[in-house]
């Protein structure tokens, strides 16, 4: 988009500041992302950072938002500047304490790992803060006024009309498919699936794995590992990687799997589980991030321990025999999504905070 915000949104309806400090696109830009999409039609808001913005988001670099920031929005009170990371909190303190804007900051912390020195410093300084799901919010030294799950586009994420077209256009391997999707590394527990798939594809012939994501410079020896012990098991064919996609194609591949898992040893949130949901695809994952909160296990998915490889096999073949089952779960868990997780709850929850600070 051009620079000039200003030919976008005029500065005194502005209620709420966006961070977006992080170049390289993760979890935490797509969180964003989705949700000021929704929120911008209620809302006036910019977001600091221009990085993997789509069109129709204002945009707005450092010095232009703390040249504009001293006075407060033409309703009053004060504007919000909302940050998910350290450097968006450092930020906003210096907009707040440098430049005297008239901000509010709220922090959402979603890593489940002891804070250091640093954020626990930063996160003391915020005038509210924010988590995702209960594991995440038992991880902050300061308990959380709210925990605002994170929300799927539906219309975005919606089950495919007709998956076996779907899958031909994709060029998939095999009719069914169990999929993975982030960062190809070890944190998100590629490994163990391709570990539970040497066992499992052998027994089932018309299943293959599909990996979704970056391959970094730093993972490529892992990868390269992961590859050599594919082939030597003869699946190269059916265990593939695509790279990193753009954005706007991962839908299609969320809607053409069987089941997807998500095995991260780690997590903040995990949109994956609710992407997949959302898909109507039953989804086999680790307790970590939000998933505990979201998956009522049977119903509309699966979790094993982190780790576990021998209870990964037993879901998934479970899930890999009986494609009555994987209907069951993956209807549920649209229905789910549906009622509870969808980016419309989460932005107008979010917005009723933002509201509630400004007044402060």
């Amino acid at each position: 988009m051009s620079g000039d915000m200003e030919d976008s949104v005029a500065w005194e309806d502005v209620e709420v500041i966006l961070g977006n400090a992080n170049k390289r696109f993760s979890g935490v830009t797509s969180t964003m992302l989705q949700v000021a999409l929704v929120q911008q039609q209620r809302i006036g808001l910019v977001v600091l950072g221009r990085h993997h913005l789509p069109e129709g988001i204002p945009a707005v670099d450092f010095l232009e938002l703390a040249s504009k920031c001293r006075q407060g929005p033409a309703k009053g009170g004060y504007r919000v500047f909302h940050a998910r990371r350290n450097m968006e909190m450092i930020q906003a303190l210096v907009l707040k304490h440098l430049f005297r804007a008239r901000i509010r900051i709220v922090f959402t912390s979603t890593a489940q790992r002891k804070k250091t020195w640093l954020t626990r410093f930063l996160m003391s300084a915020m005038d509210g803060l924010l988590s995702t799901c209960t594991a995440a919010a038992a991880y902050m030294p300061t308990p959380p006024e709210r925990i605002i799950p994170h929300g799927i586009d539906t219309r975005q994420y919606q089950p495919a009309i007709n998956k076996d077209a779907l899958r031909a256009e994709l060029s998939l391997p095999t009719r069914e498919s169990i999929g993975i999707f982030g960062r190809v590394r070890p944190q998100k527990g590629v490994d163990l699936l391709v570990e539970a798939a040497l066992d499992l594809l052998p027994r089932f012939p018309e299943f293959s794995v599909v990996v979704v994501g970056e391959i970094t410079a730093d993972q490529r020896d892992f990868v390269r590992n992961l590859k050599a012990k594919i082939a030597d098991h003869g699946l190269d064919k059916r265990i593939v990687f695509t790279g990193e996609l753009p954005f706007e194609q991962v839908p299609a591949y969320f809607k053409a799997m069987s089941i997807v898992t998500a095995l991260s040893r780690n997590e903040g949130f995990g949109l994956t589980v609710l992407e997949a949901m959302s898909c109507a695809v039953p989804v086999v994952a680790t307790r970590a991030g939000a998933w505990p909160d979201i998956i009522e296990p049977g119903l509309d998915g699966q979790l094993i321990e982190v780790g576990d490889k021998a209870a990964l096999v037993e879901k998934l073949s479970a899930l890999m025999s009986d494609s009555a089952l994987r209907k069951r779960m993956g209807e549920a868990g649209r229905e789910k999504v549906e009622h509870g997780y969808r980016v419309e709850h989460e932005a107008e929850a979010l917005i009723d905070c933002y509201q509630r600070l400004a007044r402060r």
